[in-house]
């Protein structure tokens, strides 16, 4: 087994080389059934076609070669021999294309006939991937011809070479230098529609990360979209990137119609997908290091100790052999693996929103509802039937209110029993009061101004500060001051004090600690300051009248805190996205570090791709910087944060999804983002 390599003989360790982008397609040759020359020719098109795009992978329909309707042609061993032949044809011209690729043939050994996916790469035929489970139902009759694939992998001779794998349990694990993730299996159509897929196994216990299928799927009313959703659940469920190819133009017409429909799915989502009827190319660039970090976050992922069914992994190159058979200079491999800056894919700008304007009604009225029942149980819990909202006419506590409001509403209680407090400052605008008190009369909560004004000059005296120096002593005693209101109003009232501060607010410390930081229930501690925006959108939606109008309105109004003397016009002279950078971006990083575990230079370089045009690389750089500074340095804020309502899959919570020490170095991080600088 000089030309085989088999698992045991190690890999190379990764090189960091690239951000993780991969890239896949999946295409459909224009074949004729029965004309395996013709038809070879036609792969060898769409296999050059694959490696000009750069792809490292590419999937081919189901019995390609052949053709899938060849019917009892199967048994004939001309056309057997043919494709045999053919398949050593198309390994000696792709011998210097770097892209492994899937052919379908019928293959015979022994007394059986097996419909086979050849994986090819380098010019050599890496194994013989079989399928598994045979259709015999409706319009399928595969078992006329085909045999399922044996229960044990064995070694034939084929297409040339001596000794070629062959099964259904097969891996095929790239040893290139950076290319480590790179671990492919392969399942043929049916397989895939099964309760028990053998990709299960292949991704489980064999560590594949991308899962390829070709397949004949003949079309029908109603089979597409089920056919999509079998791809996105299974890419999904496996943390896997999952390329399927459809056979197309040219299988016979007799009783079926194939429509060349080309899918790539990653963890769940849809990358790219061709038209019906056109046989186009499908191009993905997959994050392998995503669906790695997808794998290593999960603690029910894990390879099962006493599996019963082992897979076999076979070691390729994209350099190919020499001629002794010895593997090539591994670190000569071509880089497949991508930089962010350097692929097709575009990222959200705004990660924690969806696109889509119908998903993102239905999202905000789903966290609406998740952040009004965590708020209806713990009143219950506690008896309490009041509540209590220092609303500043800005966005969080606006949003604060809106879910108070439908809290209580749930309760059974009047909303009168809400009490919205505006206490005007140094820095309170009549705009943003005005919007505070407009807001709270016509949702028919009990709204209160206290002013801080007094109080806060006398702290100013007792501590001896001067208030014509407008520092952080000057802005967080009038926050505390604040606090300090709604605390002993709620006591008084017998209430309870809502929070308003939002995740974005907490990944960047932008909080006085025990000020605005506390409060008896945070109930937008998982909502960033980009979905603050769309859910108070969606509320003016829904409100109509005076109060969208008031939610508008304050949408369009500076975010700040207003704890410095406004302008000599009145406007607001403290921005806070002038002070710690846009809250996109912010959002942006926030995600890719907590939900993926991303490298500084991976989200930099994302991050470029996807606001260009809006901020330039240094623009990006250094609010990155500011970001990963402030997020190390404010850490002690988050470890004793009030309780509040998990409604995504990324929070900060310190007894949920986020624990780190407060005292944790931030160096490596910084030093990385250094070394970015553009």
């Amino acid at each position: 087994m000089d030309e085989l390599y088999l698992a045991g003989l190690g890999s190379a360790a990764g090189t960091g080389l690239g951000d993780g982008f991969f890239r896949i397609v999946s295409a459909t040759p224009h074949i004729r059934v029965g004309d395996v020359e013709g038809n070879a020719q036609a792969i060898l098109e769409c296999v050059k076609a694959a490696a000009d795009r750069g792809a490292g992978a590419l999937v081919l329909p189901e019995l390609c070669l052949s053709g899938y309707t060849c019917a009892d042609l199967f048994l004939d061993r001309t056309l057997l021999r043919a494709c045999e032949s053919a398949l050593a044809r198309l390994l000696d011209q792709t011998r210097d294309l770097s892209v492994l690729f899937t052919v379908g043939l019928p293959v015979a050994n022994g007394e059986a006939i097996y419909n086979c996916a050849a994986v090819c790469c380098a010019g050599r035929l890496l194994g013989l991937t079989v399928k598994q489970n045979i259709p015999n139902y409706g319009e399928f009759y595969e078992r006329r011809w085909f045999t399922p694939a044996p229960l044990n992998t064995g070694c034939v001779a084929f297409a040339g070479q001596s000794q070629v794998l062959m099964g259904h349990r097969l891996v095929y694990r790239c040893c290139d230098a950076g290319l480590d993730s790179v671990t492919i299996g392969v399942e043929v159509c049916e397989d895939l529609w099964v309760p028990a897929p053998p990709s299960i196994d292949m991704t489980v216990d064999g560590g594949a990360t991308i899962i390829l299928n070709p397949s004949a799927s003949d079309e029908i009313i109603g089979k597409a979209e089920y056919r999509r959703e079998l791809v996105r659940g299974q890419s999904a469920r496996l943390y896997c990137a999952y390329a399927y190819a459809d056979a197309g133009e040219g299988e016979s017409t007799t009783d079926l119609v194939f429509v060349g429909e080309n899918l790539i799915a990653e963890n769940g989502s849809l990358l790219a997908r061709t038209d019906m009827f056109t046989c186009d190319m499908a191009v993905a660039d997959v994050d392998l290091d995503r669906l790695m970090a997808e794998r290593r976050r999960s603690t029910t992922w894990a390879k099962r100790p006493f599996s019963m069914r082992p897979c076999n992994e076979v070691l390729f190159s994209y350099t190919g052999r020499s001629e002794t058979g010895e593997m090539c200079d591994r670190s000569s491999a071509p880089q497949l693996m991508r930089s962010a800056l350097d692929i097709d894919r575009v990222f959200p700008q705004t990660p924690f929103v969806p696109a889509d304007h119908g998903d993102l009604a239905e999202r905000c009225e789903t966290i609406f509802n998740l952040q009004a029942a965590g708020l209806k149980t713990r009143l219950a819990h506690t008896g309490t039937k009041r509540a209590v909202i220092g609303l500043s006419g800005g966005l969080d506590s606006t949003l604060a209110l809106l879910v108070t409001v439908r809290a209580f509403d749930a309760l059974g209680l009047p909303r009168s029993g809400i009490t919205a407090a505006s206490m005007p400052g140094f820095g309170t605008t009549v705009r943003t009061k005005s919007n505070a008190e407009t807001l709270a009369r016509g949702l028919g909560a009990d709204f209160r101004e206290i002013s801080i004004h007094d109080a806060v000059k006398q702290h100013f005296a007792d501590i001896g500060h001067d208030p014509a120096v407008t520092d952080v002593t000057y802005e967080n005693s009038q926050a505390r001051e604040r606090t300090q209101i709604l605390m002993d109003l709620s006591n008084e009232l017998g209430g309870f004090v809502i929070g308003t501060g939002d995740l974005s607010e907490l990944a960047l410390g932008w909080a006085t600690y025990n000020g605005d930081h506390m409060s008896m229930y945070a109930v937008n501690a998982s909502v960033p300051k980009t979905l603050v925006r769309h859910l108070v959108r969606y509320a003016a939606d829904v409100f109509g009248g005076e109060i969208a109008d008031t939610l508008l309105d304050i949408l369009d109004t500076p975010v700040s805190p207003e704890l410095l003397p406004p302008t000599g016009d009145g406007e607001i002279a403290q921005r806070t996205e002038d002070l710690v950078g846009p809250y996109e971006l912010h959002d942006f990083f926030l995600y890719h570090l907590l939900r993926f575990g991303f490298t500084p230079g991976k989200i930099y370089r994302m991050a470029c791709r996807s606001f260009a045009g809006t901020y330039d690389e240094h623009t990006v750089w250094s609010w990155l910087r500011v970001f990963y500074r402030r997020f190390f340095a404010q850490q002690f804020k988050r470890s004793c944060l009030p309780d509040g309502p998990k409604v995504g899959s990324v929070t900060l919570s310190p007894r949920g999804d986020w624990r780190m020490p407060s005292d944790a170095s931030s160096r490596l991080w910084l030093e990385e983002i250094d070394r970015l600088q553009p």
